[in-house]
């Protein structure tokens, strides 16, 4: 599971990368090459990206099968870990620790 937590903060990265002010290459490429490596992928699918930012830098605009990669990526990781990534509780914990409170306590 904390493998697919870190996957969760690099995706969460990549994407605050690409819709934030400064949309530095070299973040994003850290991200995908994080996300990859972090995903086990194969030599031939990391050159392929690899390849793909190339483009990316060349054209000057990110490349569709990047986007695809990572929100694929986004897809496949259980929601658990996202939530964990993020900070979220669920609302059963939650509901919980209300249901634990007391009026006399207050």
């Amino acid at each position: 599971m904390s493998g697919e937590v870190f996957q969760a903060q690099v995706i969460k990265n990549f994407f605050e990368s690409i819709t934030g002010p400064d949309r530095n290459l070299t973040r994003i490429y850290m991200c995908v090459v994080s996300l990859a490596k972090l995903r086990t992928e194969s030599p031939e699918r990391m050159a392929f990206l690899l390849g793909q930012m190339k483009k990316s830098k060349q054209k000057r605009e990110l490349s569709i099968d990047i986007l695809d990669y990572v929100c694929d990526a986004a897809i496949e990781i259980d929601m658990q870990s996202v939530q964990t990534a993020f900070g979220v509780k669920e609302i059963q914990n939650l509901s919980e620790e209300f249901s634990g409170i007391s009026l006399d306590s207050l």
